[in-house]
């Protein structure tokens, strides 16, 4: 699974509004750190995390997007259960602490 690329304000607040789980991965093409953050991250929502959906907003041509979800750095990651956000990082990124937290809402989530 890749992330699926977001490109209204309107379709990333029908995505987060829904149900489902989602992470949201905040960046842009010139972010060195978020490029190699972002295969690591889609790869343990892949192996841990199924039925997690992934989406990518490039702030640089959406500042809008950022705006509305106080972006202010990248990366930023948001997740999402139930239409609500539970998990925001930004910047320095500690995947183990992430996934921790990941992991015990999942849990909860899916029983």
């Amino acid at each position: 699974m890749d992330y699926t690329d977001l490109k209204s304000l309107e379709e990333l607040e029908q995505k987060t509004t829904d149900p489902a789980p989602k992470l949201v991965y905040f960046s842009h093409l010139q972010c060195n750190v978020c490029k190699v953050l972002k295969p690591k991250i889609r790869e343990r929502i892949e192996n841990k995390f199924p039925e997690m959906m992934l989406y990518y907003v490039n702030i640089r041509e959406h500042p809008d997007m950022a705006g509305q979800f106080s972006v202010f750095s990248v990366p930023t990651i948001l997740v999402f259960f139930d239409g609500r956000e539970y998990i925001r990082e930004s910047r320095h990124v500690n995947l183990s602490t992430f996934e921790e937290r990941l992991e015990k809402l999942y849990r909860i989530y899916y029983g």
